[in-house]
């Protein structure tokens, strides 16, 4: 599996990133097999949050990897904290309190990332450092980062916390690509040149933070997949050409196509079906051409001025 900085941090990461958010649809023995099918093929680096699942998918996580510490020494967990039913709380009581449960459910002492899943308006940028302060003094995270985050909020965070924040997760996929489009549509009355999200592509790009996208085979907000998808007859003709050229499912080019940009993305696939996580793993050996990347682009109906 190929690797990369994980931002400005020292941490090399597979290009793939594990989601564990539906590990709860698993049976023990389905679980142990998907886990050590993710390690067998190089891709050991898991994502969590602390409401997937109610918290029981870390625990369902650690039970099914064996977590003691040699196991714990070959992996990278991240886990996100930060929601709560009915709002947003990136207080400092919160976080120092989701994180020491987050330990426990995945009984390690430590997580590699910490990020803070969705913006919380009421955010004080000073608690959330006293917070950060505490858990890297203590080791219990060593790397900290968003999801869901404009650059403006960063900025916002970055005004009290000293950490470097070296991802920031946000949705992204070919039919989900404004962050994107809009680059190309600049000065232009249309609805791709709706700047969404204040260039949080070029911004992270700039600040040498991770874009992690979430839901790469997604459209619209969970509607569906598009691959396969008859509402999408366009985009798949192309996806399905580009596919048999390289010899590889349409799965693999729809992940080949997010790690075509030079923003060196490290996408979230969200599968328990083992095959698909195979096919996801193969797109970090494809480097789709200009003219094929573009061509899928356009395929999915986004449009160049």
């Amino acid at each position: 599996m190929r690797t990369i900085k994980l931002g400005t941090s020292n941490l090399e990461v597979p290009v793939i990133a594990v989601g564990c958010m539906r590990i709860n649809s698993l049976d023990k023995t389905e679980a142990e097999h998907f886990v050590q099918t993710s390690l067998d093929e190089g891709a050991n680096f898991f994502d969590h949050a602390d409401i997937y699942g109610g918290g029981k998918c870390e625990e369902i996580f650690a039970d099914a990897i064996h977590m003691n510490a040699s196991v714990r020494e070959k992996i990278i967990l991240q886990s996100k904290c930060g929601i709560r039913p009915g709002m947003f709380d990136f207080s400092k009581e919160h976080i120092l309190d989701s994180v020491d449960n987050i330990l426990k459910r995945l009984r390690t002492d430590y997580l590699d990332i910490l990020l803070l899943h969705r913006p919380d308006t009421l955010v004080e940028p000073e608690e959330v450092a006293e917070a950060f302060d505490l858990l890297e003094s203590s080791g219990k995270v060593r790397h900290f980062g968003v999801s869901n985050q404009t650059p403006m909020q960063i900025q916002l965070l970055k005004k009290a916390v000293k950490q470097p924040l070296v991802a920031n997760q946000l949705q992204l996929s070919i039919t989900n690509a404004n962050m994107i489009s809009n680059g190309f549509n600049v000065n232009m009355e249309n609805d791709a040149a709706i700047n969404r999200d204040g260039n949080i592509l070029d911004y992270c790009r700039l600040n040498d933070i991770t874009i992690q996208p979430w839901s790469p085979f997604q459209y619209g907000f969970f509607e569906g997949v598009f691959l396969g998808n008859e509402k999408f007859p366009e985009l798949n003709e192309k996806i399905d050409e580009v596919a048999s050229k390289y010899e590889v499912s349409n799965t693999t080019i729809a992940i080949a196509w997010l790690l075509r940009h030079p923003a060196n993305m490290q996408p979230v696939i969200g599968t328990m079906n083992i095959d698909r996580l195979k096919d996801c793993i193969k797109a970090s050996d494809i480097h789709l051409t200009r003219e094929e990347w573009y061509g899928i682009f356009r395929a999915a109906g986004n449009i160049l001025p």
